[in-house]
């Protein structure tokens, strides 16, 4: 054992029981049904969302709100130990941060028959204020300890346990955060990767691509995706899809989706005959999520473009003059289903027109009906000349996308005019 921990069990004090005298304003309510049920009471407001600093926040209030005095967290990462966070009530109450950082430090791990214990202390210089450390521990995992002071007598045994069960409730749900963290985190590194690398189109056809996740950015990335595949003769196959759910394994279906997409599109087939394969290949693997999605063959050199949905809602196009229309594309199943029955539209696609696909998030709001939000999108205006990624900008921000309650992925395209060849031997042309 070390200098430390020998120096804490040395000045170990026993706990007073609950009959002695304890500070005005923290006394337990009478009768133990009394006390259970206040406990209760304090433990629910403790982890009520899967953020680690609000937990702790929440669980020095608790504390405060069950001793009184003061009480903070100090966050064990390994052998590193913060200093106080989510302090509560009056600071100056709280002893030195430098013994308990030593207390953070030497807090071990529980055995198997018992709960950590809670060390009660005066601490060096401030004789009058005893401060309590409960560790914060769930199985295995130390995440550092609360420490609870206050002015005048020592804590009670029964505040002790108390304040000992609210660390075991933010201990677990502190685990569950981390836990959740990374997934997110995992899962957003593999989102973020695959719409790093769309396919790229041919140069006669501008295109922008948004992806915004749900809420903020610690929200679980879905299976929202965007794609373009470069086809013959100048065409292109612009996609956006929407795999079920949230999350890492959302995230993965969407990989298997998107790579079964190039593939399959590298043959050149019409876009229904696209969803047929892709609804073939998906229905076969049982583990795989069903998924929504809208292909739109380009054809810059014909001026027109093929639409086909498997379960998906339709693009707009906004015209010269800056006016959105949605266009009109036959539904099918959503992919995965193994039902089949894709057909396709073929509509006209100038230069200067501009062709926005998107997933449901960027339009649908809670009871709401679908064609009121189609209509809020259809009722949007633009400015002659507007590049596509202004396009995608303006729609995101007056449709306030980033509150989202979905995942956003959207994408714009716009063929480009052809430019007239001159004539050989006019004197007009240009060097």
């Amino acid at each position: 054992m070390s200098g430390v921990a020998r120096w804490i069990q040395g000045r170990r004090r026993s706990l007073p029981s609950d009959g002695e005298r304890r500070e005005e304003g923290a006394g337990e309510p009478e009768g133990g049904a009394t006390r259970l049920e206040a406990l209760r009471a304090l433990a629910s407001g403790v982890g009520t969302t899967l953020d680690e600093d609000t937990t702790y926040a929440e669980l020095t209030r608790a504390a405060v709100r069950l001793a009184g005095g003061a009480a903070a967290v100090m966050r064990r990462t390994g052998r590193t130990v913060s200093g106080y966070e989510a302090v509560t009530g009056t600071a100056a109450l709280l002893p030195d941060d430098r013994w308990a950082t030593a207390v953070a430090r030497e807090a071990g791990f529980p055995a198997a028959d018992r709960h950590p214990e809670p060390w009660s202390e005066h601490p060096p210089g401030h004789r009058g204020r005893p401060a309590l450390c409960v560790p914060l521990t769930s199985g295995t995992d130390q995440y550092g300890v609360l420490v609870a002071a206050r002015h005048g007598t020592a804590f009670t045994r029964a505040e002790a346990e108390q304040l000992a069960l609210l660390a075991e409730r933010a201990a677990s749900h502190i685990r569950h955060a981390r836990s959740y963290d990374q997934v997110s985190r995992t899962a957003g590194d593999l989102q973020r990767a695959l719409l790093a690398e769309p396919g790229r189109p041919h140069p006669n056809l501008d295109v922008a691509i948004r992806y915004l996740p749900a809420g903020s950015s610690r929200v679980l990335v879905g299976g929202d995706w965007c794609e373009t595949v470069r086809l013959h003769f100048g065409r292109t196959l612009l996609v956006v899809g929407d795999v079920m759910g949230h999350g890492l394994e959302a995230a993965v279906d969407m990989s298997a989706y998107r790579s079964s997409l190039r593939y399959i599109a590298s043959s050149d087939l019409p876009p229904h005959r696209v969803l047929r394969q892709l609804d073939d290949i998906a229905s076969g693997e049982g583990e795989r999520r069903p998924a929504t999605c809208l292909l739109a063959r380009v054809d810059p050199g014909r001026g027109q473009v093929t639409l086909s949905s498997a379960g998906h809602l339709p693009p707009v196009l906004i015209d010269r003059e800056g006016r959105t229309t949605p266009l009109s594309v036959p539904v099918g199943p959503p992919l995965g289903t193994g039902f089949g029955g894709y057909e396709s539209a073929t509509h006209r696609l100038a230069p200067e027109q501009t062709l926005v696909l998107f997933t449901d998030g960027l339009v649908e709001r809670r009871g709401e009906d679908i064609d009121s939000s189609l209509a809020r999108l259809s009722e949007l205006r633009f400015t002659t000349g507007d590049g596509v990624d202004h396009v995608l900008d303006t729609i995101l921000t007056r449709l306030d996308a980033r509150h989202a309650e979905d995942d956003v992925a959207v994408l714009a395209a716009r063929p480009y005019a052809r430019q007239a060849q001159p004539a050989a031997g006019d004197a007009t042309a240009a060097p």
